[in-house]
């Protein structure tokens, strides 16, 4: 066409499963509101485990990676905390060992909390739970996870439950935004304009972690061509043995990534938002071009 477009991606996405940046702008923010709203439901099964509810459930996104749902185990202070269980796309679900760790735990405990991934799926690939319906991608979409274990464990075990859906919620909470998130969006945004500015075309903004023992990063930059369609999974030795949690190594890895809070201003109790006008730009091309 001979338009002199230049393209400078943004590692955004939530799902933090982009290669050759150390994270991507949004996972930190996610990660924070799935580890908070795990402990803090956690407190409120464990108030009422004795003669009531004793399961719940946490669905979080991720369609092939897990890193969300690792994040919930972020909640757990000491050996034994919440969640007790976390089902990662990584690791073939089996209905056998799922049940038998949850009544484990609930004889243990008294209670079990699981935060469940909802691309989890069986060794042969099916979905422990999905529709037959596309996205606008062409993937099955996801969604049902949660229920699913839950009949499960009430056919298997009979215990009292409930589950939840992060779904919007999760990459939606600016309320509760990590500090170190927000700085480098902000970063990854300003280096992208300034490197279109220098002429600089087909590349990814990166963050580099710093091999010191304090968490600091930098940016850096990646071809697209090194990028596109390949996804960063958890690494085995971030899951532990059984499957079932995070090991330290995880966890040194998440914390520095949901540190710090960065407050919306409030107005009447509530956060107040920018509202972009998002005014369109003059049309730059004569012609409209269409695929043949």
């Amino acid at each position: 066409m001979g338009y002199p477009i230049q393209a400078i991606h943004i590692p955004k996405t939530i799902d933090n499963d982009l290669p050759l940046t150390d994270c991507c702008p949004g996972f930190g923010s996610v990660a924070k509101y799935v580890a908070v709203s795990t402990k803090e439901a956690s407190l409120d099964i464990a108030s009422m485990c004795a003669s009531s509810t004793k399961i719940f459930i946490l669905e979080v996104m991720g369609r092939h990676a897990g890193w969300i749902a690792a994040a919930g185990g972020l909640a757990a202070e000491k050996a034994g905390d919440p969640p007790h269980i976390i089902i990662f796309p990584e690791i073939p679900f089996s209905r056998e060992e799922f049940i038998a760790k949850v009544e484990e735990t609930v004889k243990q405990n008294g209670y079990c909390v699981v935060v469940a991934s909802e691309g989890a799926s069986y060794a042969d690939g099916g979905l422990i739970s999905g529709s037959v319906h596309k996205d606008a991608f062409g993937h099955q979409q996801l969604g049902g996870v949660a229920p699913t274990l839950a009949s499960m464990v009430k056919h298997s075990l009979g215990y009292k439950y409930h589950y939840a859906l992060a779904d919007y919620l999760q990459r939606s909470a600016r309320h509760i935004a990590s500090k170190t998130d927000v700085e480098q969006a902000y970063a990854v945004g300003q280096a992208a304009v300034e490197k279109a500015l220098e002429g600089k075309r087909a590349i990814m903004v990166t963050i580099e972690r710093s091999k010191d023992a304090k968490y600091s990063w930098s940016l850096g930059e990646a071809p697209l061509t090194e990028v596109a369609n390949v996804e960063k999974m958890m690494p085995r030795a971030f899951i532990t043995e059984d499957g079932f949690g995070i090991t330290q190594q995880a966890r040194d890895y998440l914390q520095p990534l949901i540190m710090g809070e960065d407050y919306p201003p409030y107005k009447n109790g509530v956060p107040e938002y920018v509202a972009l006008k998002n005014s369109l730009v003059t049309k730059k091309l004569s012609t409209v071009f269409s695929e043949t």
